[in-house]
């Protein structure tokens, strides 16, 4: 059966207009400056927030926007975010073929995922990705900044960081392969605290030190397996952003913090 997971959150998380959402989406991608060096320094994992994008996307694209050397190139995105809504054990793939969004669909790299999913905390499960934003809410931007590429998209409940790096390990690959982890930072506190918190945090994953605690990070499982893959790897972090929703489009009273986070391979300059 050819199953298409429908967008979930247009119309919410980002505009469900096609026009709409690529014009807001080419602005932020525009407004994320990158330096000549750094335009030519493709990263090989980013840490994204997956808010709505009047708070969070202008961070997230200064991720999106060091991939603009590699559009033609990267074939593949594995892409990994926290459930929110259905409790999973494992890393969830979606049962399905392909995702939508308004600016069309993305084909799933099912020969990727048929590999991945030998590995026991690899299971299935559609209700897992159905109403899933922490995924879906990267999609536009991959859309928009690579030229031709297939998915594997993990939804991740309850893992060790451990069982979340042998998966990033199995689909590693080579330059053709993207990983990108979604994950928001602090959740509710007063701006000040927020901030504090937030700092305390990014030295952490910047310094490659975990574990990073839920309470950090709403994406700390998959961000956790990242650090330890990254770390076998010989990654470096590099910070691109660092804000909150008081910055953006919220009141300062209870806020969420944003982080875009480059992670190079040591034969990349790093700005």
């Amino acid at each position: 059966m050819y199953a298409i997971r429908p967008s979930a959150v247009a119309g919410a998380f980002y505009p469900g207009q096609r026009q709409k959402l690529l014009d807001d989406v080419l602005a932020m991608l525009g407004a994320a400056q990158v330096t000549s060096d750094a335009a030519l320094a493709v990263p090989k994992a980013v840490v994204v927030p997956h808010a709505g994008y009047v708070y969070s996307g202008s961070t997230a694209a200064l991720a999106y926007a060091r991939l603009a050397a590699a559009r033609k190139f990267i074939r593949r995105v594995v892409l990994l975010g926290p459930v929110h809504r259905v409790p999973v054990r494992g890393l969830a793939l979606p049962g399905a073929a392909s995702f939508v969004t308004p600016l069309g669909e993305v084909a799933l790299d099912q020969q990727a995922m048929a590999t991945v999913s030998q590995l026991p905390q690899v299971v299935v499960s559609t209700a897992a990705h159905a109403l899933e934003h922490s995924l879906e809410v990267q999609l536009p931007f991959l859309q928009t900044v690579l030229d031709d590429f297939k998915l594997v998209p993990l939804a991740v409940g309850d893992a060790t960081a451990a069982e979340v790096a042998q998966v990033l390990e199995t689909l590693w690959g080579g330059s053709e392969t993207l990983l990108v982890i979604s994950s928001d930072l602090s959740h509710y506190l007063p701006y000040r605290a927020a901030q504090s918190a937030d700092q305390a945090c990014v030295r952490n994953i910047l310094a490659m030190k975990g574990p990073i605690l839920h309470e950090q990070a709403c994406g700390a499982t998959p961000l956790n397996g990242l650090l330890l893959a990254a770390a076998k790897h010989h990654l470096r972090p590099q910070l691109l952003g660092l804000c909150n929703s008081g910055d953006t489009a919220g009141d300062k009273s209870r806020v969420v913090g944003y982080a875009s986070i480059a992670f190079m391979e040591e034969h990349q300059h790093v700005a």
